[in-house]
Formats: C-alpha cells, sequence, structure tokens
C-alpha cells in the first residue's frame, strides 16, 4: 500500500526521524572527536604560554613553535613551575594547567564568597624567569583573552599574547597582531612611586612610537576604542589578582 506523504501525520513522522537520526550522528562524532578536541586546546595553550615568553616558530617569531612540539617545549621551559594561587597563598600542582579562567570568572559572578584559583606558570629562559598570568575579558563583541609574561621583579612585561572570539577584522581582531602586542614588552606595570598601575591602552597617546616604557600606556588601535578599553581592563584586574602573592616573593 502506498504511503500518503501528504498526511500531517507523515510530516511529524519524517521529522521526528531526522532529528533522531541527525541527533545520533552529531552525538556520535562529538563522542568521537572528544579526544582530539581536548588534546588540541592542550596544545593550543601551551603554544600561547611560551608565546608570551617569546619562545616562538624558529622560522618566524610571529608565530606559534609547531604543534608537535609544543609538549616538548612546555616540558623544558615550563615544566613544574604550575601553580594556583588562591589569594597569597599558592600550590605547586600540575592541575593549574586544568583552571579555565572563564569558569573561575564565573564562580565568583555566581557566589561572591568564592575564593577564585588563578593558575600562574613560571618558565625559565636564557637564565631570566617568566611568570605567565593567564586573563580574560570582555571587548565590542564577545570574549577576549590572553597571556602576559611579567619578569622575576614583578616591575614590567615581558610578553603578550591576546585573541578573541568576535571582534571586528580590521579594527579590534588586531589585537592579535605584532604592533599591538609587541609594544607591551618592557612596559612598566607599576608606577614612578612603585605602586602597581597596570597598563592602558590610551587613544591618543603621545608616545605612539612606545618609546617611554615608564608612561604605563600603549598606542591603542585605531578605531577599536571598546576593545582597546576591554583590553586595559582585562590586563589591569588580571594582573592586579596575583599581586597579594607577588608581594609574597618579594619579601
Amino acid at each position: 500500500m502506498a504511503i500518503n506523504t501528504d498526511k500531517n501525520s507523515y510530516t511529524i513522522l519524517f521529522a521526528i526521524i531526522m532529528v533522531v537520526v541527525v541527533g545520533s550522528l552529531l552525538a556520535f562524532t562529538a563522542s568521537s572527536l572528544k579526544d582530539r578536541v581536548a588534546a588540541n586546546k592542550k596544545t593550543e595553550k601551551q603554544q600561547n604560554i611560551l608565546f608570551a615568553m617569546g619562545i616562538t616558530d624558529a622560522d618566524d617569531p610571529n608565530e606559534f613553535v609547531p604543534a608537535q612540539k609544543a609538549q616538548e617545549l612546555f616540558d623544558q621551559y615550563v615544566g613544574d613551575e604550575q601553580y594556583i594561587i588562591t589569594g597569597s597563598v599558592a600550590e605547586k600542582t600540575k592541575a593549574a594547567f586544568d583552571v579555565e579562567v572563564k569558569k573561575e570568572n564565573d564562580k565568583v559572578k555566581q557566589d561572591g564568597s568564592y575564593e577564585r584559583k588563578m593558575p600562574l606558570f613560571i618558565g625559565k629562559k636564557d637564565g631570566q624567569e617568566y611568570y605567565v598570568v593567564p586573563m580574560r575579558g570582555n571587548g565590542l563583541w564577545d570574549a577576549i583573552w590572553g597571556y602576559v609574561s611579567l619578569d622575576k621583579e614583578f616591575t614590567k612585561v615581558k610578553g603578550a599574547f591576546f585573541d578573541h572570539k568576535a571582534e571586528t577584522p580590521g579594527l579590534g581582531a588586531n589585537i592579535k597582531e605584532a604592533y599591538f602586542r609587541d609594544d607591551f614588552i618592557d612596559e612598566s606595570i607599576l608606577n614612578a612611586a612603585g605602586e602597581y598601575k597596570g597598563i592602558t591602552v590610551k587613544k591618543g597617546n603621545t608616545d605612539p612610537k612606545n618609546e617611554d616604557k615608564a608612561d604605563n600606556e600603549v598606542d591603542a588601535l585605531a578605531g577599536a576604542t571598546i576593545t582597546g578599553d576591554g583590553v586595559t581592563t582585562m590586563v589591569k584586574k588580571g594582573i592586579k589578582m596575583y599581586q597579594p602573592y607577588f608581594e609574597t616573593l618579594k619579601k
């Protein structure tokens, strides 16, 4: 007997079957790729941390280390020097790598009494120590994030990497570009009195070539004021949260 495809019941049944089939395929695909996605995220995070330390591709200083070398180089330059900072207390643990800044921010928003866990990575390169701080903030359209490394005196930035989810191409998206992030290198995070001030992305900065490393400012991106303000807030707050712990290391 022929099936009447004009009936509403047929349409509904067909739709249900397609939803079940497609949903099952998507669930299977997601499950089968879960380990690969997790591995890719781990590699990218290692690349970001290394990049903030100035460890990049041997042939192009503006590119990450190759993915296949990320684990080896991370073990070489960072290794076990991974910490979870809570207030002014540090716990040395590789679990720091799994701490996600976004999730910690969400927990604080949901519960004001929650004690934030902050990951810190201490790398060593060419006899120098790099204290790498992960951070996250908001741009014009969506999330922005970054990794900033500080010198062992906690007075200036040694390297930085910034990225975004949906900033405007050619404008806010340029926080990823070398000419922007490189301005942060050697910029002081303290004022003349030695107090924490952070770094401001400033429109109309009187030092466009960034020769003054003591003014706590970098030049803003053209046409990206809100994104620049987001970077300012992210960097200032991101580093400031670690200040109680950094102060204990100065004593």
